[in-house]
């Protein structure tokens, strides 16, 4: 008994000097507030809109264009190199197909970015100058993220915003992945390999709930932008017959759709 109970207590003390296992931990509450945003309680609800789904298609561009040129950029980083799957894990081709479904060929010059995005992009592109092995903190949030709700969120994305088929849906899938849990438990084995000083084990931890925070804030800008258009339209689709009537929301939604493609948003630029 007494030597079960050494190695029982040997074994979590390694679990909680795991990489992984502390990201989760100091994470846990970022998770949930994410999962509670209003973008992501749509997912859940099954109600996500195709207004909704476009926004988030354009910032998850411009997060994956920076990600990963960065991940490349430091592929031979002691920090980086363990955990560099580029044909398992990269979005960024899957995300330029599924903005050309959406938005045509010229979807480069119909793409909405909200100002959250741009702040995370910043911070993607200093670390990769600055501090390289923080790029593992982002790359486990981010891909394994997708990873893990992938194939439901595209389910529910299909079937809330009525697509026949899973045109418009690249993003969710991982053809380069076949079984989604080993490959995570590769994933987490690689990450927990990597060496830190402690200084910079605590500023990966730092940098993945800085993490969380630019993703909820993100959702969050996406949530404003549509309640801004929403608001507009409003105001475009407003007639008089007696007093004064506007169109019920759900009209505008759909609308929506057609006034983002069509619109061009310019936002402020803002450094950490």
């Amino acid at each position: 008994m007494e030597t079960e109970r050494k190695t029982q207590a040997a074994t979590e003390q390694t679990a909680d000097r795991d990489l992984s296992e502390q990201i989760k931990k100091v994470t846990k509450e970022s998770h949930v507030r994410a999962e509670n945003t209003e973008l992501m309680l749509s997912f859940q609800r099954g109600q996500v809109t195709l207004p909704q789904y476009k926004l988030l298609l354009c910032s998850l561009y411009e997060i994956y264009k920076a990600l990963e040129e960065e991940l490349s950029r430091n592929s031979n980083h002691a920090g980086v190199a363990p955990i560099y799957f580029p044909s398992e894990l990269a979005r960024l081709e899957s995300i330029e197909k599924d903005l050309e479904y959406f938005y045509g060929t010229n979807w480069r010059e119909k793409i909405v970015v909200p100002a959250a995005t741009k702040r995370y992009c910043h911070r993607l592109r200093q670390i990769g100058k600055e501090y390289p092995e923080f790029l593992v903190a982002h790359a486990y949030t981010r891909y394994l993220g997708d990873l893990s709700g992938g194939q439901v969120l595209g389910r529910i994305a299909q079937k809330s915003m009525g697509l026949k088929s899973s045109e418009g849906l690249s993003f969710f899938a991982f053809p380069g992945v076949s079984s989604p849990n080993l490959f995570k438990q590769l994933y987490r084995s690689r990450m927990n390999s990597v060496e830190l000083t402690e200084e910079q084990r605590n500023g990966v931890l730092e940098e993945a709930v800085r993490a969380f925070e630019f993703n909820i804030q993100v959702f969050d800008d996406i949530e404003k932008l549509l309640d801004v258009t929403e608001n507009k339209l409003q105001k475009i689709l407003t007639f008089k017959s007696g007093e004064a009537k506007t169109l019920h929301v759900p009209l505008i939604r759909m609308v929506l759709g057609l006034f983002l493609a069509l619109a061009t948003v310019s936002v402020g630029f803002y450094a950490l």
